[in-house]
């Protein structure tokens, strides 16, 4: 199959596509064919020296985390999932045609309403927003929020979460985007009944 791996450090525009093994399927292993997934900077990290070192077991296996796809087969063992459920989660090696997943780890059916390219999105930038928000931040009605970056890969995914929690929050952008995220703040607010619109300020006022 064909794979984005990284065998030794070097600039990302080094890498290339390849060709190597289909991963098996154990007896606890969803195999998905991947139709989308998305670039992060954790999954980058291998192209540095120090992460090409940290990660020595890895080597050979694609890069990427995040994916969205369909089940191709399942091992004996798996209930949850059959082959041709649409599915999507994180895991290493999703930089590939196919990649194989345990059960239990973190991957779940994919809503009809969701297309492969949002949900491709999702595992690394919007959980990582949620648990700022949710799990660490412990945020409470009528707190005022900053979010720092807003219009970045997990700032997107956190004024969402923010506005699904019924936060009031200020959000901050660079100059060439804070409009846009002020016009998509207004249309986010209209179509989520009873939420206060956000307050966007640009990074430079």
């Amino acid at each position: 199959m064909r794979a984005i791996i990284c065998e030794k450090p070097g600039p990302v525009a080094g890498l290339a596509v390849s060709e190597i093994a289909s991963p098996a399927v154990p007896d606890d292993g969803v195999l998905v064919r991947v139709q989308a997934s998305s670039a992060n900077p954790v999954d980058l990290f291998r192209t540095s020296r120090i992460g090409n070192l940290a990660s020595w077991k890895q080597r050979g296996v694609a890069l990427g985390t995040d994916f969205a796809g369909t089940v191709e087969a399942v091992g004996k063992d798996v209930t949850e999932f059959h082959a041709g459920d649409e599915v999507f989660g994180g895991r290493w090696g999703a930089f590939a045609e196919l990649m194989c997943v345990p059960e239990k780890s973190a991957i779940v059916h994919k809503p009809a309403g969701v297309t492969y390219e949002q949900a491709g999105t999702v595992a690394v930038a919007a959980t990582t927003a949620l648990q700022a928000l949710r799990t660490h931040g412990r945020l409470e009605a009528g707190q005022r929020v900053l979010i720092n970056g807003a219009s970045g890969g997990v700032g997107t995914f956190a004024v969402q979460v923010a506005c699904a929690l019924a936060r009031r929050w200020p959000r901050c952008a660079a100059p060439a985007t804070w409009r846009w995220c002020a016009r998509w703040a207004r249309e986010l607010s209209s179509t989520t009944p009873g939420r206060t619109s956000p307050a966007v300020t640009s990074a430079t006022t």
